[in-house]
């Protein structure tokens, strides 16, 4: 959401965790950037950031059925609640990106909910970049934590009608882990790309 508060393409960086059931704060400097508060301290940072991303080939929708079948994520493990691809939650996304043999990379398909769009029919912003978290995070060799999200969307993403997200590697350093999804229309069209940041657990 703090993205909507800049134009275009923007990356948003996670400063700390964000407190629940708190009234958050938003400082704007104009259309570039915007910072998350609580109280005087820093949440999250969204910058307007233009980014190049090389995206693979689409993945057809059986083809993305079928991987959600070697999907990684656990009904009790580390994101079991999350509200895109946990198991353990029936109101989520339901994205469960798994490999798709050959490919190097992971895949799911999603229909978005009518309870997830605007009025004339597409998916919210947030809403978009939620999706696009999970298949970056399991695309990655290891399990992390996602620091840095950059977005852009290309086209709107229509509720009720079926589409494909694919995660793919994008090399690592230690603990850190960078990722790329997209989602693609059932007919193979681009609609959102993403680059992320993720941070291993220490001892993981």
């Amino acid at each position: 959401m703090l993205a909507g508060f800049v134009e275009g393409p923007a990356a948003v960086s996670l400063r700390r965790p964000v407190p629940l059931d708190t009234p958050l704060a938003v400082a704007s400097s104009g259309a570039g950037a915007a910072s998350l508060l609580d109280g005087e301290q820093l949440v999250a940072e969204a910058v307007a950031e233009p980014f190049d991303v090389e995206v693979p080939q689409p993945v057809d929708l059986a083809a993305a059925r079928e991987a959600t079948t070697r999907y990684r994520g656990e009904r009790d493990g580390m994101f079991s609640r999350c509200f895109v691809c946990g198991l353990a939650r029936e109101d989520g996304f339901h994205v469960h990106a798994g490999e798709v043999p050959g490919r190097g990379l992971v895949a799911s398909p999603w229909t978005p909910p009518d309870w997830a769009a605007d009025e004339a029919g597409n998916v919210r912003p947030e809403f978009v970049w939620a999706a696009l978290d999970c298949p970056a995070t399991f695309a990655a060799p290891a399990l992390g934590f996602l620091a840095r999200f950059a977005v852009r969307i290309e086209a709107p993403v229509a509720a009720g009608r079926d589409h494909v997200i694919i995660g793919w590697p994008l090399g690592a350093e230690g603990r850190k882990q960078h990722a790329g999804s997209a989602i693609f229309t059932s007919g193979g069209d681009l609609v959102a790309a993403s680059r992320a940041l993720l941070i291993v657990p220490r001892g993981s």
